[in-house]
């Protein structure tokens, strides 16, 4: 059964591919129900994966194959909440590894074009810090790197 509110993804053909990543590498994600397509479409032929219904981090989500005339961007993210510099590193690698590529802050992209930010709550709480020296420096370390370093946020917060 689809969710009321579930977030479309466009891809060119590989929307299984990306559900079946994001389902062995992010908690609390599955692939569910797989519709082919009844008849030939401008995206491909009868039988071909029309879309895949899947879950990431427990959102709905459909995975439309719908050709190549739209693409991701970073206009569109999943902000994924990480407790420590083991899960920051262990989700950014796959992504990462997986034939993605590196942004700035956190940021990355997958190989379909998809933009996650990876970001450990620990970065959260010292930007959000009350006293703005400490937010201020934790901000401007973060400005630096790719991956997030926790490490390297706590000290900037130490001054």
């Amino acid at each position: 059964m689809v969710s009321k509110n579930t977030i479309c993804l466009w891809f060119d053909g590989t929307a299984l591919d990306a559900a079946q990543f994001y389902a062995a590498t992010f908690p609390d994600s599955a692939v569910g129900a797989v519709f082919r397509a009844p008849t030939d479409y401008p995206a491909g032929k009868a039988g071909d994966v029309l879309t895949v219904q899947f879950t990431v981090i427990g959102i709905p989500c459909l995975g439309l194959n719908g050709g190549p005339a739209f693409r991701h961007s970073e206009a569109f993210s999943f902000q994924v909440a990480t407790e420590d510099q083991a899960e920051t590193d262990r989700l950014w690698n796959a992504i990462v590894g997986n034939g993605g590529q590196e942004s700035e802050c956190g940021w990355c992209k997958d190989k379909w074009g998809l933009s996650w930010q990876i970001t450990p709550r620990a970065l959260s709480a010292a930007i959000a810090d009350p006293d703005p020296a400490v937010s201020q420096r934790a901000f401007q370390a973060m400005m630096g790197m790719r991956k997030i370093d926790i490490a390297a946020i706590e000290a900037a917060k130490r001054g």
